[in-house]
This record gives structure tokens, sequence and C-alpha cells, in this order.
């Protein structure tokens, strides 16, 4: 029995839901998504909440209920509220820029780094702060690791992009040299 699978999901005022089969259909103030859940779960609408449980007890169809539990849900929050995630660039000479649809990192290479934002997020940078947002859950966290794998943070000076509030783990550099005998 899947605790989280069970639980129901409350739609909140302003979000539209179209449920046709295994497509399910999330219109709200934010934007606009789609997702097929398959076969294996189906989705069921009661007044204001929505209800998922699996189609058979076979251990597809258990493992898969509260995945598209939490799937849905995210989607309902996705398009009233919205996600984001936010990027701290440490470094001396570090920086970024959008221009456009495109994220441009200078981040110590001989030359830019351009990464293309796809359709349903965007991304916003103020002095050393590098926002994703968008309506996917997703898509915001696919982007948001794209842009720190341009540059993780090293565990000596600890620079680099990390997220914000990330703890990165320091070493000691080298050892003044001891006395040799």
């Amino acid at each position: 029995m899947s605790r989280i699978g069970k639980k129901p999901i409350a739609i909140p005022a302003g979000v539209q839901i179209e449920i046709s089969g295994s497509l399910v259909k999330v219109k709200g103030a934010k934007g606009e998504l789609a997702r097929d859940f398959g076969a294996q779960v189906s989705i069921a609408r009661e007044e204001e909440l929505l209800k998922v449980s699996p189609v058979n007890q076979t251990k597809a169809a258990r493992s898969m209920w509260g995945t598209a539990r939490m799937h849905l849900a995210n989607m309902i929050e996705g398009v009233s509220v919205g996600f984001s995630k936010q990027l701290q660039i440490e470094g001396i000479g570090y920086r970024a820029a959008t221009e456009g649809n495109n994220l441009i990192l200078n981040m110590g290479f001989s030359h830019p780094v351009a990464i293309a934002v796809p359709e349903g997020a965007v991304s916003k940078v103020e002095k050393n702060i590098i926002t994703i947002s968008g309506c996917d859950k997703e898509l915001v966290g696919k982007v948001a690791a794209q842009v720190r794998r341009v540059r993780p943070p090293e565990p000596y000076k600890g620079k680099g992009i990390r997220y914000v509030g990330e703890k990165v783990r320091r070493k000691a550099g080298k050892k003044a040299g001891g006395t040799a005998k």
C-alpha cells in the first residue's frame, strides 16, 4: 500500500484539469502541462480532489502509483505557483548574462559557454545569482543541473556554480613542507 499514492490531491482555485483516459492536461495561471500516465494507474476526479489508484495489484502498477500521484501534484503546483531554482556563481571573473533565450556563462574558459534555455523555462541573472523558473519541475531541474555542470564547485577554494544554500565540502590544500631528514 503506497502511503504517498493514497493521499488525495486538492485542486486549487483557477486550475482546470482535463482527464481523457491516461492523458491528463492541467491548465493554470502559470501555464499548461500535459502528461500520459500509462495503463498502470487510473486517475479519478471527485469534486475538488483527484485520486490516483493502481489498476491491478501487479508490482509495476503498485510502483507507479506513488510516482504518478507526485507527478500529478507537481503539475498542479507548477501551473498554480510555479517552480524556481537559484544558482550562485562563486569566483573572481566568473559571470553570467542572458541574451534572448540563451544564458551566456563566462567561467574562466577560453570561450563563453552558451546554454539554450528551452521553452517553458525562463532564466534571469542578478549579479552572481542565476534564477531558473517555470511551471514544469522536471524541466527547471534539468536546466539548473545543465548550468551547474558547466563549472561545478571545486573543493579547494569553492569556486564554480552551486545551488543557493548548497554546502561544499572543503579540502585542505597542500601542507607546508616538513623538515627533510
